[in-house]
């Protein structure tokens, strides 16, 4: 072998080398390795729903454990297109604009690449989740950030006015909103509707904690006058019904962009697992009891966790939905927020995800640090025991 061959053996496609792993699943090993309390990756310790895992079972005992049809199995789409009449008044084929991906990171990836061509440029605020910054370099796309600003983490309108050009392809609306609890309001997302509107832009929004709210109603962007053509709308049952293991997800989009998206899927994953889509079908039937029983059950753990840093001595904006604060230390520490966080999970025995990893440069994140609060509320009480301690451990 040349010195060349290996020289390509040893490299790496530069797309790859633009992003980091994931610092959301880094800290989770490191609170393993620690003993820590985690409440930096977003997965629940209580269980989801007996109905859904009795309908798996009985899914899995029933033999339905062979390829579903690629883009979902039709009991799945049916369902989620009852869903979104009951609960939006938005009326979806079934047959022709859903797609059932591999959980909600499958499916942004998925209409990232087949709906965003190489130097077009897609509209993000920020902070962000993790995965949109890849998903925008894997489709060859340049990522514009527009900041939301603390301490309420409202957008300037002018500043996302600016962002938008000839260049703009895309939007990505994601609310409730990770990592900061921000659920949009009807204004914003109104303004949102007529810039894309404007400027022909596509809205991919991300609606997976549409159902995980403390103020604020959820506004579906695909259902305001000219949207429902430019839209496609991001979501799954991770979050609702506290089985992010399941990796079922779903993005629903006009005709003609639902058909690339569906080939880009087949070749990225083929299929999500049909015995878990049979149980899921089984989900997406609940009524709005489940959805109301279970934000009251996330406000009782938000209020824990409120209270928990407030003692600590965090500044924080309390979360308006889904089940993140992104809480400032500067008041604790002077360190960097990756050294905080290491620091609070070896030291402390409660892990975060420091907030450079929600930001485009490191240091914007520098004194913020995400708490996840889906946790058993005994739990959360455990963490806030260790965190009455920070003020005298620093």
């Amino acid at each position: 072998m040349t010195e060349i061959q290996q020289s390509r053996r040893a490299s790496t496609a530069i797309r790859a080398s633009t992003f980091t792993e994931s610092v959301i699943r880094e800290m989770t090993r490191v609170a393993n390795q620690y003993g820590a309390i985690n409440l930096a990756q977003g997965f629940p310790d209580f269980p989801m729903p007996e109905p859904m895992k009795d309908a798996a079972c009985a899914a899995i005992h029933g033999d339905v454990n062979q390829y579903a049809i690629t883009w979902g199995s039709p009991a799945l789409r049916v369902a989620i297109a009852n869903k979104y009449r009951s609960f939006y008044g938005m009326e979806v084929d079934p047959e022709r604009e859903i797609t059932v991906c591999c959980g909600a990171t499958e499916a942004m990836a998925a209409v990232f690449l087949a709906l965003v061509d190489p130097g077009e440029e897609v509209i993000v605020f920020e902070p962000f989740y993790e995965n949109y910054g890849p998903d925008a370099i894997l489709a060859g796309a340049k990522p514009v950030f527009v900041p939301l600003e603390s301490p309420d983490w409202h957008f300037d309108p002018d500043k996302l006015r600016a962002a938008f050009t000839n260049k703009t392809r895309a939007i990505v609306v994601n609310t409730p909103h990770n990592p900061t609890g921000r659920v949009f309001t009807r204004e914003e997302i109104s303004l949102i509707a007529e810039l894309c509107q404007k400027w022909d832009v596509i809205a991919i929004t991300d609606e997976i904690y549409e159902h995980i709210r403390y103020a604020g109603g959820h506004h579906v962007i695909a259902t305001w006058p000219g949207m429902r053509e430019r839209t496609v709308t991001i979501s799954g049952l991770s979050k609702t019904f506290s089985c992010t293991g399941w990796r079922l997800g779903y993005a629903i989009a006009p005709a003609e962009m639902t058909s690339p998206i569906r080939k880009v899927h087949d070749f990225l994953t083929v299929g999500a697992p049909a015995p878990l889509q049979a149980a899921g079908a089984i989900g997406m039937a609940f009524d709005s009891d489940y959805y109301n029983h279970m934000a009251m059950e996330y406000r009782v753990r938000r209020d824990i966790m409120c209270s928990a840093l407030d003692e600590a001595g965090f500044k924080y904006a309390p979360p308006e939905g889904a089940y993140y604060i992104l809480a400032d230390f500067s008041e604790i520490s002077d360190l960097e927020s990756r050294e905080f966080a290491l620091w609070l999970t070896k030291e402390v025995g409660v892990a975060t995800v420091p907030g450079m990893s929600f930001y485009s440069r490191p240091e914007l994140g520098g004194s913020v640090t995400r708490f996840a609060f889906c946790k058993k509320a005994d739990t959360l009480q455990r963490a806030a025991e260790r965190l009455a301690q920070v003020k005298a451990t620093v």
